[in-house]
């Protein structure tokens, strides 16, 4: 794909957010299987969504931002991933960056990185790591406040973004995020990044050797979960839109395919019953069940939206920032379990010839089951019930 950039920078709007949003998909639809079946870094892809104005869209107006609503940001994410869940979650560490510094950050931060966003440049995430008791058992440190040692995996991303943050132990055993540039020296990035789905994602791993760190641009990230955060839930529901777009995106596949492609079962067509597979009863009832199922996870990933709008990036209290997150684990947990259940029965609904490898329209489950990996959904529901029945509130860690 030879890519060119078609949306200007500057997006003010949510309406142009959205219009911005539905053209990228629009570019990237037919280079999908390819980029599924080759897991090879997406280049020109991400280097035109970085030039569609999209990277600034939740910077706040004093930056240069549009500082759209939460409701505008699950949109354009489903609408992308509704199209490629691999491209749609490349930006996902992104706007989460972008949420810490707008809370987090100093005026001399803001000023720096936001200049960076509005100017095309996407901020990576080296946040995870292997080897420990969990992926956030960190051994990266932060020497000095100066000088970056570790190793990082699931690094969604990196390999094209202007900057990387990346967490770290300070020398009191603090959780830090240092902001350095992907091409720094001691500064390495991998493509070992080998799964059966969102493969060009490619999110490998990367080395921070002795790398230079500027301490101004060092956020004491430990003191975000301190108090009631909505950081971990906004990030979230990124991820839900990512379902719920697979979910829509799957279901569009399978009903073009049933209308397009497919046969009747051979009982119906004798019987007189549908003489295309459209028709079929039986396809028509399950097609309709899953439809349903669909709506009602976008339903639920807008509702969830609108509650976050509605909370802020600053909640409150805890009780506000636990409403917040409770109601993105709604969507979240739901729209794993549909995207899932849709790319699942799409074969049910197509019939064998739909599982030959020409139409790859394994890559719905392959990529519904790689994401829902991410954090388990038995979690979320744990404390969603845990929530309404106990008015237990939910951990502050950002997980959730």
């Amino acid at each position: 794909m030879t890519a060119t950039s078609t949306a200007p920078l500057g997006l003010a709007s949510d309406a142009e957010a959205i219009l911005a949003a539905r053209r990228f998909a629009q570019v990237i639809a037919p280079g999908v299987i390819d980029r599924d079946r080759s897991g090879t870094v997406p280049a020109a892809e991400l280097a035109e969504f970085d030039a569609s104005g999209l990277l600034a869209i939740t910077a706040p107006r004093a930056y240069g931002g549009a500082d759209v609503s939460m409701v505008t940001l699950a949109e354009v994410i489903r609408t992308i991933a509704a199209v490629d869940p691999a491209i749609a979650q490349v930006p996902q560490g992104h706007f989460l960056m972008v949420d810490v510094l707008a809370v987090w950050g100093t005026e001399r931060q803001r000023r720096i990185l936001f200049e960076e966003v509005v100017a095309g440049g996407r901020l990576g995430n080296a946040l995870a790591e292997r080897g420990g008791r969990h992926a956030q058992d960190l051994r990266t440190r932060l020497q000095g406040g100066r000088r970056l040692d570790g190793r990082k995996y699931y690094c969604t991303g990196g390999l094209t973004a202007r900057w990387l943050a990346v967490s770290a132990l300070d020398d009191e055993d603090r959780v830090v995020l240092a902001f350095v540039r992907r091409d720094a020296d001691g500064v390495t990035l991998d493509e070992d990044w080998n799964t059966m789905g969102q493969r060009a994602t490619v999110s490998g791993s990367a080395s921070f050797s002795d790398v230079e760190v500027d301490p101004e641009l060092v956020i004491p990230y430990h003191e975000a979960f301190n108090v009631p955060q909505q950081l971990g839930a906004r990030a979230q529901l990124v991820h839900a839109a990512i379902q719920v777009g697979i979910a829509g995106g799957a279901l569009r596949d399978a009903g073009e395919f049933v209308r397009t492609r497919a046969r009747p079962f051979f009982e119906a067509a004798r019987a007189g019953w549908a003489d295309t597979a459209a028709e079929d009863v039986h396809t028509i009832g399950r097609y309709g069940r899953l439809a349903a199922r669909v709506r009602a996870a976008e339903t639920l990933l807008s509702d969830a939206a609108t509650t976050q709008d509605a909370i802020g990036r600053r909640p409150a209290d805890a009780d506000a920032a636990a409403r917040g997150s409770v109601a993105v684990a709604q969507a979240k947990a739901f729209g794993s379990e549909v995207a899932v259940e849709v790319a699942s029965d799409l074969f049910a609904l197509t019939g064998a010839s739909a599982a030959d490898e020409r139409y790859d329209l394994s890559r719905h489950w392959r990529n519904a089951r790689t994401h829902a990996s991410h954090d388990p959904v038995d979690w979320k529901y744990h404390h969603i019930g845990n929530f309404l029945l106990n008015d237990a509130l939910p951990p502050n860690h950002g997980q959730l």
